[in-house]
């Protein structure tokens, strides 16, 4: 069996390789590759899904969408075949944190809500499927990404642990709290009824 200092230094990699996973902008990336402009001037000067949107290219949005949630997604199964569970929950924590906080970026990065659903599917893709759904649920009757978002992460522990995957509940939670955390304007314009609707420029 591996010994405490050899463990600790496996989650530490495992860490360090998700935070840069989760780092790369790629709505920043595929927003300059398209020549969309810079996303820090367009709408809330995000790097996710949502303001990419904003730029009209409904294309460049999904595929944002989708490569932000592979790379939570890739950090956690990458992890988990080669280090195991706690390994693959570290790699998934950090590939959020690298999203939201890249270096390169000065740590100013997206608020995370497509990695998330990615990091769910990813360890436990039966509660991921319900965030999923939650998610396109409450968009499809608000029409509010924000609102979708925060309520899809409320939802993470309450699925976890009724489709059997309790042991992802802290995972889940901390994660949960941590999209509250970075859509707090979001929660204060929608108390003010001025949050913008998906596509709204």
């Amino acid at each position: 069996m591996p010994d405490i200092e050899s463990t600790g230094a496996i989650l530490l990699l495992w860490a360090i390789l998700g935070y840069v996973l989760g780092s790369i902008p790629f709505g920043l990336l595929i927003a300059q590759g398209l020549g969309l402009g810079n996303l820090r001037n367009i709408g809330s000067g995000n790097i996710g899904a949502t303001n990419v949107l904003r730029t009209g290219s409904r294309g460049a949005a999904a595929a944002t969408l989708l490569l932000d949630a592979a790379k939570g997604a890739v950090a956690v199964l990458m992890a988990r075949w080669m280090a195991g569970a706690d390994a693959a929950q570290l790699a998934g924590l950090t590939a959020f944190l690298g999203h939201c906080f890249p270096v390169w970026l000065g740590f100013r990065g997206g608020k995370g809500v497509a990695t998330f659903l990615g990091i769910m599917l990813a360890v436990a893709w039966p509660a991921g499927i319900a965030c999923c759904l939650t998610w396109l649920a409450t968009a499809g009757l608000g029409r509010i990404s924000s609102l979708a978002a925060i309520t899809a992460a409320a939802s993470s522990t309450i699925w976890l642990v009724l489709l059997g995957h309790g042991t992802a509940f802290l995972l889940g939670a901390v994660l949960t709290l941590l999209v509250f955390l970075r859509h707090r304007q979001n929660v204060e314009r929608l108390r003010a009824g001025t949050e913008p609707r998906i596509g709204q420029k």
